[in-house]
């Protein structure tokens, strides 16, 4: 698969995923909720570490910069 996740957007989603891993251990919350936070986490660490996102795929969008053409 083509990259569609830029630099910036990788760093943010492995924090967003450590995050979410973090609450997932430490919030009071219910099963279920718990699990979505888990799932949310694996996704966005995921798409972090290859660079490659199904929702942006679908969406036609790109954080990638665009390369220069001269």
């Amino acid at each position: 698969m083509a990259r569609n996740v830029g630099k910036v957007d990788r760093v943010l989603r492995a924090v967003a995923a450590v995050g979410l891993g973090v609450c997932a251990v430490v919030a009071p919350v219910d099963g279920w909720v718990r699990g979505l936070m888990v799932a949310q986490g694996l996704y966005f660490l995921g798409t972090s570490l290859a660079g490659s996102c199904l929702g942006y795929r679908l969406m036609g969008k790109s954080t990638c910069p665009v390369p220069s053409r001269t």
